[in-house]
């Protein structure tokens, strides 16, 4: 029984079952959205169905456990197959420079009453061949390619250097966000990075489209204040501090003024979904909502923007004191928000953008992995073991037989026309 289960879980059938869950799982985790609260999900779907995506750990595919089952038992299988296959792998690479096996093999192609057999092994474009004596019998011997034994065992060495390199990956990266305005300075978390946005632009087509987002960057370190420079774009991420920084997403920014009894009291860039509380009255907080730079308002439907052209900005606030709602509106240029003392006004919209910085000191793993993956592959399909091999019969010919694992049916083909083109020369 225990030998059983030992086959099954060493064996290709167990690869296939859990290649297939794997791929069932990246795909049921990239439609679902990840890393979202009990609340998301049951006003997305269904408290039952959130208390099942919770339960089951779906709103963390990655990091689930039984992801890192599926993972592990992958490669544990690969290992095992890889384990077991070497020693017939290496006897097998041995063997077909072995003369003795070659003329005990069952041929995939022979050709008999050759006269010149050198010949044949030049038309079929084998390596020249080595002269042996076997059971009193002259035998040469030629074998070419190998090496394309060995291309499934290295694909699954690549498959598994890929398993790890990401599963790895996922339990040690760092991830972070930082956004702003061009002249703002904001740490990078807890890594003692301080970036600094120098500027940010949004390429426009002909037709007002966007075209490309571009961020121009500097990350110093605070404690050495080493400083490290970048231009980011979305599909072309920039490298500082061993970290890779995407430009990730934009959105609207605008400057609060606040005045108190006439006086200028503060005045900072919020971006919206942000807060301000008042300086001197923190339980008093101005909540940008919402930006709207061509301003339109929609019966049945309330405030939209007609372009992303700023023809009509307008702000969407919310006042609140100590947690309380106390007012909520639309807010169009020059206009205030007056509040027992204080003069609120949002001028100055202009974009921010979003930066994702990731770290995941096991990348190289994973790109090594696709690297040993493609070179098993192209071991596996393109480069293609034959050997080929003469006998010296009692009547002075010869008689050139050849095998090929994956290309018999051309071998016998190639072998048929070079023993005719042999005889024709004679």
């Amino acid at each position: 029984m225990l030998k059983k289960i030992w086959k099954f879980l060493s064996s290709m059938t167990f690869a296939i079952i859990l290649l297939a869950l794997l791929c069932a799982a990246c795909a049921g985790a990239s439609f679902l959205p990840q890393g979202e609260t009990f609340e998301w999900y049951a006003a997305a779907y269904s408290e039952t169905a959130a208390a099942w995506i919770i339960a089951l750990q779906l709103n963390d595919a990655f990091h689930s456990w039984w992801f890192i089952a599926i993972a592990a038992f992958l490669c544990a299988n690969l290992l095992l197959c890889n384990v077991l296959r070497l020693k017939g792998l290496v006897q097998r690479t041995k063997s077909a420079a072995d003369p003795a096996r070659a003329i005990r093999l069952e041929p995939d192609a022979a050709a008999a009453g050759i006269a010149q057999p050198r010949s044949v092994f030049r038309r079929l474009g084998m390596p020249n061949p080595s002269e042996h004596t076997v059971e009193d019998r002259t035998v040469l011997l030629s074998g070419k390619n190998r090496v394309g034994l060995w291309g499934a065992w290295v694909c699954h060495v690549g498959i598994l250097l890929l398993i790890l390199g990401f599963g790895l990956g996922q339990f040690t990266k760092a991830e972070y966000f930082v956004y702003g305005v061009p002249g703002q300075t904001k740490p990078i978390d807890e890594t003692g990075l301080m970036l600094t946005i120098d500027d940010f632009r949004i390429g426009l087509r002909e037709d007002d489209t966007v075209e490309q987002y571009t961020a121009e960057i500097r990350v110093q370190n605070a404690a050495t204040g080493e400083e490290q420079r970048a231009a980011i774009s979305v599909n072309h991420p920039g490298r500082l501090f061993g970290m890779s920084f995407y430009q990730n997403a934009t959105g609207w920014a605008a400057r609060i003024s606040v005045e108190k009894d006439g006086v200028p009291l503060q005045s900072e860039v919020v971006c919206a979904g942000e807060v301000l509380p008042i300086a001197d009255q923190p339980a008093l907080v101005i909540y940008f909502s919402a930006f709207y730079p061509d301003y339109v308002y929609v019966p049945g439907e309330g405030p939209r923007t007609a372009s992303g052209l700023l023809n009509h900005p307008a702000y969407l606030y919310a006042v609140y004191y100590n947690g309380e709602l106390i007012g909520m509106n639309v807010l169009e240029a020059d206009e205030t928000i007056r509040i027992d003392g204080y003069t609120v006004q949002f001028s100055d919209p202009q974009s921010y953008t979003l930066l994702q910085i990731k770290r995941d000191s096991f990348t190289w793993l994973a790109l090594i992995g696709g690297l040993v993956t493609l070179i098993g592959l192209l071991l596996a399909f393109y480069v293609l073991p034959q050997t080929v091999w003469a006998v010296l019969e009692e009547d002075g010919t010869w008689t050139v037989s050849g095998v090929s694992a994956k290309r018999r049916t051309m071998l016998r083909e190639e072998l048929q026309r070079a023993a005719d083109e042999a005889k024709a020369g004679q």
